[in-house]
């Protein structure tokens, strides 16, 4: 897990070192354990290494092979590089290193650039061939892994980890792109790719790889896409078998996660989900487990922790437990280094309890598994069940999960940057793809393969990163997910939703956690704004830099900042929070 950035250009010109200088040393909270750059014709490269894999100096990166003339920067684990390894051993292949970065310089000499297909895990990478010039990025399966990039006016790319760290690099337009907008406004702040809020950088969608030809052309290629309907076998398959399947492929994903030279944690809410892992390690023999949760105060009658849940599981399975508990003293204060930590505005209230989550977790260990994405595979939102039969998808899907309509869009923020209902044709479009014919099955690969990689994925990678922790997520293994996109959908949303999960997770973990009410990761002051949260929020927007950016129509900006706490949105944000923390983002990242 590392933090990676680069320049490349068209031979015969030279890479700027000190941009690719400047992004590395903003970097260096996602590797704080040793730094390193590579200069040749064209191009730069630059890391940031977090060690997890081959703790030697041997995996150091950037990682040269001179024999094959590869070079690579690459961030993540691929988690079955030993079994990728012996097969390329098996191929005449010999190894200088024990770690997966050269796997991959090895895979993609012996595979080309369907190699990707092969590995199992997170990346992103950027990978050179000396001889050719050629460059080749790519990207996981379900974008766990970011990957930034800017076009530069002199016809060169830069990438990096991290967008803030592409902005300090200069040259970057951050002007605000105006369909990135809409969908932070509409589409509860999610900004699919290639869209960032900057209309100067774009980032790389999943399951996708970018090649760079030394003389400029480029070409990108989707290499894993999957239907969301059964296969002709599952027709008729009997509950039980997709018990027994669900709870093998997760015990599966779970164990690949435990590959690592330092020790895993659990990130342990006390939800099906997160408590699920911890028995599936429990079960697999782990035995001092170490696990995390955290709590905030409560507001307005809404509980800020779950500890009752999180300590049960703790005690039933004998793991080393803390708790972090967060009163609303603490969590101000932490405010701006959280959202310093965003490679973009995300306004879930939770990010600032991961952020401080990772804080206190980074202390104890380097790694952690961690239950996101359970929701979103296995059907457990409340808008699922009446899209079964939806007369109009899109319409339905709109109403719940998106913020604002096209209509209050247009009060909201100033007539320069109104255009048409960005976020509702981009519904539409997903919406009408083949392979998903289901309303609910509609939704659950937006949510997937659209929602959550660009909130609760990225939340959760750019929180963990701020402190060197690397956050591992065994739902999103694309097995796991490949299983579940073949389910009924009936079987999955049937219960309140994630029906077949917690029936196979009855054989690991109580039931009482199992049946209890659904939670969330609460921050109760955040969507109810009062007192010096309040007063915060409305200096942010009284600030110069709001005024002149010129963003928001001042009448609405007053509509909430009179009675804030009337103003939330189906998903039960706070629209006040929400552009408020947009704008603080810009004025936190100086941009």
């Amino acid at each position: 897990m590392c933090g990676i950035c680069g320049e490349i250009t068209r031979r015969g010109h030279q890479p700027s070192v000190a941009a690719v200088e400047k992004m590395t040393a903003t970097m260096v909270s996602r590797g704080p354990d040793d730094v390193g750059m590579l200069v040749r014709d064209g191009m730069a490269f630059g890391h940031r290494r977090l060690s997890i894999i081959d703790l030697s100096t041997h995996a150091q990166q950037p990682m040269i092979d001179n024999g094959l003339g590869l070079g690579i920067v690459y961030n993540g684990e691929i988690y079955n590089y030993r079994e990728l390894r012996d097969e390329l051993i098996g191929k005449g292949y010999s190894f200088f290193s024990h770690g997966d970065t050269e796997v991959i310089l090895k895979a993609y000499h012996a595979w080309g650039e369907a190699c990707v297909e092969r590995f199992r895990g997170m990346f992103a990478f950027a990978l050179w061939e000396r001889d050719s010039g050629r460059v080749f990025c790519a990207r996981d399966r379900l974008g766990i892994k970011p990957f930034y990039y800017v076009n530069l006016d002199s016809g060169g790319f830069r990438f990096s980890s991290s967008l803030p760290a592409l902005v300090q690099a200069g040259n970057v337009d951050t002007s605000i792109d105006p369909v990135a907008l809409h969908h932070y406004m509409s589409f509860h702040s999610v900004v699919p790719p290639p869209h960032t809020i900057l209309n100067g950088v774009r980032k790389l969608a999943p399951a996708t790889t970018l090649t760079l030809e030394p003389n400029g052309q480029r070409r990108e290629r989707c290499y894993w896409e999957i239907a969301y309907e059964p296969q002709p076998d599952d027709v008729a398959r009997p509950f039980d078998d997709w018990q027994e399947l669900t709870l093998d492929v997760l015990r599966r994903a779970v164990q690949r996660r435990l590959v690592a030279d330092v020790p895993v944690g659990v990130l342990l809410s006390g939800g099906v989900d997160s408590s699920l892992i911890v028995g599936l390690l429990a079960e697999a023999g782990q035995h001092g487990l170490q696990t995390f949760s955290i709590g905030f105060e409560s507001v307005n009658n809404e509980k800020g922790d779950e500890f009752e849940y999180s300590d049960s599981i703790a005690e039933r399975f004998e793991t080393t437990h803390h708790k972090l508990s967060v009163d609303a003293a603490r969590t101000l204060p932490s405010m701006e280094a959280c959202v310093a930590a965003m490679s973009e505005p995300m306004v879930s209230h939770d990010v600032i309890g991961f952020f401080l989550l990772s804080q206190e977790v980074a202390k104890h260990v380097k790694v952690v598994q961690s239950g996101q994405g359970a929701d979103e595979v296995f059907g457990g939102y409340h808008w699922y069940p009446p899209m079964m039969n939806a007369a109009d998808p899109v319409a339905e899907y709109a109403s719940v999960f998106c913020d604002r309509d096209h209509q209050e869009f247009c009060e909201a923020v100033q007539p320069a940057f109104i255009d048409r209902d960005f976020s509702r044709e981009f519904i539409a479009s997903r919406f009408a793809q083949p392979g998903a014919e289901n309303g609910a099955n509609k939704a659950l690969r937006m949510d997937t393969h659209v929602m959550l990689v660009d909130d609760p994925v990225k939340r959760v990678d750019n929180t963990s990163m701020a402190w060197g922790l690397e956050a591992r997520v065994p739902f999103l293994d694309h097995e796991v997910v490949e299983l579940a996109a073949r389910m009924p959908p009936e079987l999955k949303i049937a219960e309140g939703g994630k029906h077949i999960l917690k029936e196979a997770a009855r054989h690991v973990i109580p039931s009482e956690v199992i049946d209890r009410p659904k939670g969330y990761f609460p921050v109760p002051a955040l969507k109810y704004l009062r007192g010096d949260y309040l007063n915060w929020v409305t200096d942010i927007l009284q600030q110069p830099q709001a005024q002149s950016r010129g963003v928001f129509n001042r009448r609405y900006v007053d509509q909430l900042l009179k009675d804030p706490e009337s103003h939330i949105t189906p998903l039960r944000g706070s629209k006040l929070w929400q552009i408020a923390l947009f704008e603080y983002w810009f004025q936190v990242q100086g941009i």
